[in-house]
C-alpha cells in the first residue's frame, strides 16, 4: 500500500499532503493539460544532491511554452521548492515530481484558467520492481503505436501524452510481461512506455532520434554524455523493430527506471540473457555518480539545501 509523505508544495506554500487539492472541474482532470517532472535525489558521500535539477525545471518551463501555459514561478523558485519538500519530508533519497496545470476557470478548450503548481517528494525504489536492475525485465512490443508527427507533440512532458503510455504499460502486464515498447506511426522502434531504448551491437550504442516520436529523456542524455565520456560510441539513427531480436544488449533508461537490463522481448531472449558488459559499465558510471566512483564533471548533482 502506498504510503503518502506528510508535507507538498502547492502554489507557494508548504501545506499537509491531504490539504494539497485542486477543483473536481479543473481543466486539467478533463483535457490532460498539465506538464510534470520526474527527478530524483539521491544520498552521496557528501549529502543529499538532486541530480540535475535545472534541467529538468528549465525542461518543464519548456514544456509549459510548448502548450502556451504562463507557469507563475520560476525555475529558481521550483528549484527551491524541490529542496523545501525533500527537507521537511526528511528524506535522505527521493523522488521528486514539480507538476503544472490548468486549474478551474473556464470550460471550453481554449479557456484561460490559473496555472496551479505542486511539488511533491516521495521515497521511490525500482521503478520496474526489486531486481530489475541487476535482473533485467522481459519486455514486449506493444499493439499501441506513438502518436504520429505533428499531431502531439513528443517533446513536451505533458500529462495528456502518457494516455498512450499507459496503453502501452497496461498492456504488457496483462500479458505478464514487466514493461512494453512502443513503435513510432512510421513502424520503426520508437521508446519505452515512459523510458528511452538503447541497443548495443559490436559494443557500440545506439538508440533511436528524437524524431521517433520520443521524449529527449535527461536520463537518455545523461548516459549518452557518460557513455562518450568514456570512450564507449553512441550512434542515433532509425532502428526496425527486427533489430530488437538481433541486438547484443538492450536496456530501458529514466529518471524512474534508472537504467533497466531488459533480458528477453517477445520471449526471445537478448544476448546472454542478463545485462551485458557495455550496460553493465554504463550502470557502474551512472550509479558511480551518487557514490563517489565517477567524478561529476558536469556539475549534475545540486547538494540539498537546508
Amino acid at each position: 500500500m502506498q504510503q503518502y509523505p506528510e508535507w507538498i508544495w502547492q502554489n507557494g506554500a508548504i501545506k499537509r499532503w491531504a490539504d494539497a487539492t485542486t477543483h473536481v472541474m479543473s481543466h486539467a482532470l478533463h483535457y490532460g493539460s498539465s506538464v510534470f517532472e520526474g527527478i530524483r535525489a539521491y544520498s552521496t558521500p557528501s549529502g543529499t544532491a538532486i541530480f540535475r535539477l535545472n534541467d529538468h525545471t528549465r525542461r518543464l518551463h519548456a514544456s509549459a511554452r510548448i502548450y502556451e501555459m504562463a507557469i507563475p514561478y520560476t525555475a529558481d523558485e521550483i528549484n527551491a521548492a524541490c529542496h523545501e519538500v525533500i527537507n521537511r519530508n526528511g528524506l535522505e533519497r527521493a523522488y521528486l515530481r514539480p507538476v503544472a496545470w490548468r486549474g478551474l476557470g473556464g470550460f471550453g478548450l481554449s479557456a484561460e484558467t490559473p496555472i496551479d503548481v505542486a511539488v511533491a517528494a516521495w521515497h521511490m525504489g525500482p521503478y520496474l520492481g526489486e531486481g530489475a536492475l541487476t535482473e533485467g525485465i522481459d519486455a514486449c512490443v506493444s499493439s499501441w503505436q506513438r502518436f504520429a508527427p505533428n499531431t502531439i507533440p513528443a517533446g513536451a512532458k505533458a500529462g495528456g501524452n502518457y494516455l498512450s503510455g499507459q496503453l502501452v504499460a497496461r498492456e504488457a502486464r496483462r500479458l505478464g510481461f514487466g514493461e512494453g515498447i512502443a513503435l513510432a506511426s512510421t513502424g520503426l522502434l520508437s521508446e519505452g512506455a515512459g523510458e528511452n531504448l538503447f541497443l548495443v551491437f559490436d559494443g557500440a550504442l545506439h538508440t533511436t532520434p528524437v524524431s521517433a516520436a520520443l521524449l529527449n529523456g535527461i536520463t537518455r542524455d545523461s548516459i549518452i554524455r557518460l557513455a562518450r565520456d568514456a570512450g564507449i560510441e553512441v550512434i542515433e539513427r532509425d532502428l526496425p523493430r527486427e533489430y530488437l531480436y538481433l541486438c547484443d544488449e538492450l536496456f530501458m533508461c529514466g529518471t524512474a527506471a534508472e537504467i533497466t537490463p531488459i533480458r528477453s522481448v517477445d520471449g526471445r531472449q537478448i544476448g546472454a540473457g542478463r545485462a551485458g558488459p557495455v550496460t553493465l559499465r554504463l550502470q557502474e558510471l551512472f550509479f558511480g555518480l551518487f557514490d563517489g566512483r565517477t567524478p561529476d564533471r558536469h556539475g549534475w548533482l545540486q547538494p540539498l539545501q537546508s
